[in-house]
């Protein structure tokens, strides 16, 4: 199991911290209004860390350094954006995710690789696609034999600047479309992987695992 940082206590941080918590992972949830805490169920087994989400004493107090992913949920655009460059770029979190309001600043941030969300229907579920990969193997859609299923999977960033042809090549899948700047689009043999970008593969169900194993590492072997 792994250690998730939750950064604010309002409805959508309380669900992460529920569903996190539930799955038997370690979790800390920070807010700077103690009152919040009082929404968590009596059963919550987490961290409460009252305190400014991007500073490091407080980011410490909540267990950062040894953290799986981080997630900053807050209300405010600003200090989620902070939150989230803190914890990627001084205690080197790799799987991190902002929730942004306003979708042209969420652009100018995933040009910079870190993953927001910043639709109008916003929802837990889309953080924990980012924050924990093995979330997308229920898959978005499985054809009727129940042999292929189509999910989001997490790239490492040594995928950055390859061809999308070398990810089907190299796993053995299809790349059905890529997500970027919060738009899909269908790749074509040029079309490179970008820091950022959400990929969803069609794979065999029974090779999902491995898969989604192998695209989580950096790609050691070139494709002629």
């Amino acid at each position: 199991m792994a250690h998730f940082v939750i950064m604010g206590c309002g409805r959508v941080g309380l669900s992460l911290a529920h569903t996190l918590d539930n799955s038997g992972h370690s979790v800390a949830i920070i807010d700077q209004d103690d009152r919040a805490f009082r929404r968590l169920r009596s059963s919550f087994s987490g961290r409460k860390v009252s305190g400014i989400g991007f500073d490091r004493d407080t980011l410490r107090r909540a267990d950062i350094e040894n953290a799986y992913a981080f997630a900053a949920v807050s209300s405010g655009d600003n200090s989620n954006i902070l939150a989230t460059r803190v914890a990627r770029e001084t205690f080197h979190v790799r799987h991190v995710v902002a929730r942004i309001y306003d979708s042209g600043r969420a652009e100018i941030y995933q040009r910079l690789g870190i993953p927001t969300v910043a639709t109008v229907r916003w929802t837990a579920d889309q953080v924990l696609r980012r924050i924990l990969p093995e979330q997308a193997l229920a898959g978005d859609y499985r054809e009727s034999s129940g042999r292929l299923i189509l999910s989001e999977v997490t790239l490492d960033e040594g995928w950055s600047g390859r061809p999308v042809a070398d990810v089907e090549r190299l796993a053995g899948v299809r790349v059905a479309y890529l997500t970027r700047f919060g738009e899909g689009m269908l790749p074509d043999p040029g079309t490179t992987y970008q820091p950022g970008d959400t990929v969803h593969v069609m794979m065999p169900v029974d090779r999902s695992d491995e898969i989604t194993r192998l695209l989580a590492t950096a790609p050691t072997t070139e494709v002629n």
